[in-house]
């Protein structure tokens, strides 16, 4: 017998891709209800929401400004959608806030991993293969584990592959695909800046 989803798995697929119910629901019979497999399954045929509006341009949105409860770290940080109807609405300016937030909180690097300078990935590279010779790891896992580790890295420091403070259970990126998808419109982490206080400018 197929296997067969929970509605709150389906939910759970649905908020991290945009995807319709049934979509979700068939990719998680499809996959036996792995949930990973069943992102992965959707992406490749295009299903997903988020992914198809990623190529729209993304001109309005709002920039929102936060002061965290300590009153020594302010992060600035710039939002976008397609249309300021969208940008005016609660969900789009709660998703600003929570992204702010967690900027403050988490202290990312970059919005996305193609966003981190080349010299750090290479830097970070180097330690990471020093460090696999040392265990004496054989020659070839060695390449495999190094990718594994930057990987974790960008888990870390990338705000978009961060683990979101307020539900580690899914990343700052998942918030905004799902946004996305309840809009209909392409939803854009575009920059950020975090001040902290007594920090070299």
């Amino acid at each position: 017998m197929a296997y067969q989803p929970s509605a709150k798995e389906v939910a759970a697929l649905r908020n991290r891709t945009g995807a319709g119910m049934m979509d979700c629901r068939n990719a998680l019979v499809e996959t036996n209800g792995d949930i990973e497999k069943a992102v992965d399954l959707l992406r490749q045929r295009g299903i997903t929401k988020g992914e198809k509006r990623a190529g729209r341009g993304a001109s309005e949105g709002l920039l929102y400004s936060y002061v965290h409860f300590n009153g020594k770290i302010a992060v600035l940080v710039e939002v976008n959608c397609e249309t300021d109807f969208v940008a005016r609405t609660d969900d789009f300016q709660n998703l600003a806030k929570d992204v702010a937030l967690h900027i403050a909180s988490a202290n990312p690097i970059a919005v996305s991993p193609d966003q981190v300078p080349k010299e750090v990935v290479e830097r970070e590279r180097a330690i990471y293969d020093a460090q696999v010779a040392e265990a004496g790891k054989p020659e070839a896992m060695r390449g495999k584990i190094v990718d594994g580790k930057i990987k974790k890295f960008f888990e870390e420091r990338v705000l978009l592959e961060q683990p979101f403070v307020k539900d580690d259970k899914q990343r700052v990126g998942d918030l905004v695909k799902a946004l996305s998808g309840k809009t209909g419109e392409n939803i854009v982490v575009r920059r950020f800046v975090r001040w902290e206080l007594g920090e070299e400018i």
